[in-house]
């Protein structure tokens, strides 16, 4: 018999604008619908969480990039705000966020198109 693993899916957006800076030169700003999608496991299990309880974790934890032209918003006012950076910023903010309800982030997928997605997990041991 095989170990079970609970992990609950959410998807959420957070729309922002961003202009990436290529060799010293930051192109055109422009507005995306991120799309995120993250698999949490709760360190409570078999006891139920409620979705309400990790999406208000979740809310609360990127509202501070909601409508906002990123390059201003720390640490994006330092670091260049790719795709690949937004989603590793993310991971650790939520990383953070979710421990203190007492889950794990497993897994994060950030899209700024329906067909462009990075995907940042937690390393298999």
């Amino acid at each position: 018999m095989s170990n079970k693993v609970l992990t609950y899916r959410l998807r959420t957006f957070i729309n922002a604008t961003h202009a990436v800076r290529w060799q010293g030169v930051q192109g055109v700003a422009h507005p995306h619908t991120w799309e995120l999608i993250l698999d949490i496991q709760p360190m409570t299990y078999p006891q139920p969480m409620k979705f309400e309880d990790i999406e208000t974790v979740i809310n609360d934890s990127i509202a501070v990039f909601s409508g906002e032209f990123l390059n201003t918003v720390a640490p994006f006012d330092d670091i260049n705000p790719t795709l690949e950076n937004f989603a590793e910023v993310l991971f650790d903010i939520l990383t953070t966020a979710l421990l203190k309800i007492s889950c794990q982030l497993l897994d994060l997928s950030v899209g700024e198109s329906p067909t462009r997605f990075i995907n940042i997990a937690l390393a298999q041991d």
